[in-house]
């Protein structure tokens, strides 16, 4: 059995064993290892008739594979990558290959790379994302790190990932971590992008009262035009749903309170450390964190009483939303994607950005018909700073801002709070200002801490005695 499988994998829960099963379904074989025996054979049993073992041995699992080994990690980032990597070592030759495809860091990449390089194994850190459907049917896959391993494995990663008219949803980005970084980003565009259609949602039902079978012909009706999107389309389907344990829709039996699992927080805190704005995301981070205080809102809305109806048309609001949604998903793929090319340059990552906007167009939980619209706007100007410049999407935008601007105000006046859609407003208002009234803050900083200025009339360094 010694070196008899192509390509394995560690770790074999839904998310590893889908993957595992979408290589054998391509030509290749494959032998998976985890810890948990019943998993290890449930691989087995539904990979029946396949080229695909499972094992709980390590060794085995190593001598199975032929040389340069090829390994995949689907375990949890952090600590479990680390050890998975350190009990290997002892048993792989130079020239294997080690790939992370968690929601790993991207610093613990860089770490870990700079850490196998030295012993002569390659290694990359891979983002996937699809979820579980995706990784079995064809996932969205964002490789980065050693371009020579990248080689080795591509065969296998085009012929598994999602194909967008042929074209494979995967191509290898840049150097070190870019691939978990990019995963990163995309998954704060993803935060963003689910809190704006939570605001729609809040502001079409608590406002104006629409129905969840209603919400559900509007939602599907938006997937078929501009806004088709998998969220939108996921979400059009929740509306649906009924409960199976009350004659209630399900939707309405959740509780509000969301968890993460820190991805979108990483993005907001590595995009404050680069000094890039990305504030609709950063509102997406801090409304799961302020879902979390349940207690405290049923508290505050005894005090303060609960939002108000809006006082407009339901089919006339309903049409301003979906430009509000239009305006509001594009100004987050622009703060994301703004992030990726400040980041790209901070470290040296070489990212193509049209190559990035044409690997999400499939597969992937963020992937939109809008996606083609910016790969374009990228291939025609790849130095192009933020989506908000190219010329089609200002027209574009232009537009649905006055949809933009009704809903948030309506929203406002109710006290229905739509946080993600005020930060996309404020972000494309800042952004399109020639002049901000900073030269203000910067004449307080000098006031109180002689933090010097710049002046617009002339050039260099100025400091003034304020209090005489």
């Amino acid at each position: 059995m010694s070196q008899q499988f192509d390509f394995g994998m560690v770790g074999l829960g839904v998310m590893g064993r889908n993957f595992i099963l979408n290589v054998t379904d391509h030509g290749f074989s494959a032998i998976g290892l985890d810890t948990d025996l019943a998993k290890a054979n449930a691989l087995e049993e539904e990979g029946a008739g396949k080229p695909v073992k499972g094992t709980t041995a390590k060794e085995e699992f190593i001598a199975a594979l032929k040389k340069p080994r090829k390994i995949m990690l689907l375990v949890p980032a952090g600590g479990p990558v680390d050890a998975v990597i350190d009990s290997f070592l002892p048993l792989l030759d130079k020239g294997d290959l080690i790939i992370d495809g968690g929601n790993s860091f991207f610093a613990d990449t860089n770490r870990r790379e700079t850490y196998l390089s030295a012993k002569g194994i390659h290694f990359m850190g891979i983002g996937v994302s699809g979820g579980s459907h995706g990784a079995r049917f064809g996932p969205s896959i964002m490789p980065g790190g050693d371009a020579e391993a990248y080689e080795m494995i591509k065969p296998i990663l085009e012929a598994v990932s999602a194909k967008v008219n042929g074209d494979p949803c995967v191509a290898y980005l840049g150097a070190g971590s870019s691939g978990n970084y990019v995963k990163m980003v995309h998954n704060g565009i993803e935060y963003g992008l689910m809190q704006l259609i939570s605001e729609a949602y809040d502001v079409l039902k608590r406002g104006v009262g629409l129905s969840n079978d209603a919400l559900h012909e509007l939602f599907s009706g938006w997937n078929a035009g501009r806004l088709q999107s998998f969220l939108v389309e996921i979400t059009a389907h929740i509306f649906s749903v009924n409960d199976t344990l009350t004659d209630q829709k399900l939707v309405d039996m959740i509780l509000d309170q969301a968890k993460q699992k820190g991805t979108g927080k990483w993005t907001s805190q590595n995009a404050m450390d680069l000094g890039i704005p990305v504030p609709t995301i950063d509102m997406a981070v801090t409304l799961r964190e302020l879902s979390a205080l349940k207690p405290e809102r049923v508290a505050a809305e005894k005090i303060y009483g609960p939002a108000q109806a809006i006082n407009e048309d339901a089919v006339t609001l309903a049409a301003a939303v979906e430009q509000a949604l239009y305006f509001s998903f594009i100004a987050t793929y622009a703060q994301g994607m703004a992030q990726l090319t400040d980041a790209s340059n901070e470290y040296k990552y070489g990212l193509n950005l049209e190559t990035v906007a044409r690997i999400w167009r499939g597969g992937c939980i963020i992937r939109a018909a809008m996606l083609e619209n910016f790969r374009q706007a990228y291939q025609n100007n790849p130095a192009l700073p933020n989506l908000l410049l190219d010329a089609d999407l200002a027209s574009s935008l232009q537009v649905a801002q006055a949809g933009l601007r009704k809903v948030v105000a309506a929203a406002v006046s109710s006290g229905i709070p739509v946080p993600a859609m005020s930060a996309s407003l404020a972000y494309f208002d800042a952004y399109r200002s020639a002049r901000l009234p900073l030269n203000l803050v910067q004449a307080q900083r000098d006031f109180f801490g002689s933090h010097t200025y710049e002046r617009t009339d002339r050039t260099g360094i100025f400091h003034t005695d304020w209090a005489e």
